[in-house]
């Protein structure tokens, strides 16, 4: 990649403001729930070194209640901390290059094909793409007057990432060129492969900029007044490239596949290259993350579907844990807010009810995902078309499906 910059924004996204407001949790700055502290650790592309996994585990069982909860961006959220003994918890996450900024930690918000470079179904291995975009956002001055919502996703060419619908988007083309989208645009910017993180951030300069006029300083690309039409145009002026439809600039692209199943991951050749795995709830027990750690090749993969592709691991010592490694699973199609009691808002213990439906049968094995949600603020709910399930106060569930977010 060329070491000049990209040309700087029009105008300098310094104090922004459109990050106020933003109560989103982040490694130092904890929400206080009903069963303590809640961190929430950036894993950016949700690739973990095994050094990293262990120490992360670690600091969950000596700081907060042990379990490893994966979020619905790849992230992990340790609960039970103690809101006056942070500084502990924070230090033992720097010292496992867990944060590397204090002020930039909440917006390294990084969705990667997680299958990226394993099964051989992608054009590019986007791991390239997300070590030189996480250096680019840590070391831009700007970078963290941005919300912890704002989104960025790779794409290795499966359409797994666009799917999920984030503020810029880059989709590899084989492994010379690249598409860039911002939010819901329907008009793409080619890029070439190597300046994709580049003109990824260029694009969110110019987000910062714009947000800056905003009046209702928008959090999301989607969310400003100009339009993501306007926005697209500004960063195409920018970059010095014409806007093109995205079904021109991905002319292969199909319908998004699903979310990587539990079961082995194969290349091309059907050699086993690593075990996708699930937990209840993207909930795993203290003992079955050393478990997985202990399976893993070099390093493991959290997804933004709340599972964990791990290298090199056999099934075996994964299934002794008690983690899901059955393609057939119900638990696949399920996942849930986190309820009564960690949630003063939630109207019922939404996850001992989604237990109970899936050991009765109640919850199919094929067709959309089903989320339980305490309230109707349906925390954690699937981008997709999924069967939602709404606690009232009465305690009943309101049910419809299926829906989309």
């Amino acid at each position: 990649m060329p070491d000049a910059p990209i040309p700087s924004a029009p105008s300098g996204p310094g104090s922004s403001g459109s990050s106020s407001g933003d109560a989103c949790p982040g490694a130092l700055r904890l929400h206080a729930a009903d069963d303590g502290g809640l961190a929430r650790i950036r894993v950016p592309g949700g690739v973990l070194t095994v050094p990293q996994a262990r120490a992360l585990g670690d600091a969950a069982v000596r700081h907060g209640d042990g379990v490893v909860r994966i979020t619905s961006r790849g992230n992990v959220e340790v609960r039970g901390l103690d809101l006056t003994g942070g500084a502990a918890f924070g230090n033992a996450l720097t010292a496992a290059g867990l944060l590397p900024s204090p002020t930039h930690e909440r917006v390294r918000n990084i969705l990667a094909s997680p299958l990226a470079g394993l099964d051989g179904a992608g054009s590019a291995d986007v791991r390239e793409w997300l070590r030189e975009l996480d250096r680019l956002l840590l070391a831009h001055p700007d970078a963290p007057a941005l919300s912890a919502k704002y989104l960025f996703g790779l794409d290795d060419g499966r359409g797994d990432i666009a799917a999920l619908g984030p503020d810029v988007l880059l989709r590899a083309l084989g492994h010379d060129h690249a598409v860039l989208r911002l939010g819901a645009e329907p008009y793409e910017l080619p890029v070439a492969y190597g300046d994709g993180p580049r003109a990824a951030v260029a694009a969110t300069e110019e987000f910062l900029a714009a947000a800056d006029a905003d009046p209702g300083r928008a959090w999301r690309v989607g969310e400003l007044d100009l339009g993501t039409g306007e926005l697209t145009r500004r960063v195409a002026c920018r970059l010095g490239v014409e806007p093109v439809p995205a079904k021109d600039a991905a002319p292969s692209a199909t319908a998004p596949p699903e979310p990587p199943p539990p079961g082995p991951v194969t290349d091309a050749t059907g050699t086993v290259r690593a075990w996708s795995v699930l937990a209840p709830f993207g909930a795993v027990s203290a003992d079955a993350w050393t478990a997985l750690v202990a399976a893993a090749d070099g390093e493991v993969r959290l997804t933004p579907w709340r599972g964990v592709v791990v290298p090199g691991a056999d099934r075996e010592p994964l299934e002794r844990a008690g983690l899901v490694t059955d393609p057939a699973s119900p638990w696949a199609k399920v996942s849930a807010c986190v309820g009564r009691p960690g949630c003063a808002k939630s109207l019922a213990d939404v996850r001992a009810h989604a237990t109970a439906a899936v050991r009765s049968g109640e919850v199919p094995h094929d067709g959309p995902p089903w989320h339980w949600s305490g309230c109707e603020r349906r925390c954690g709910r699937p981008t997709g078309p999924h069967t939602d399930v709404v606690a009232r106060a009465d305690g009943t569930y309101h049910l419809t499906a299926p829906t989309t977010a």
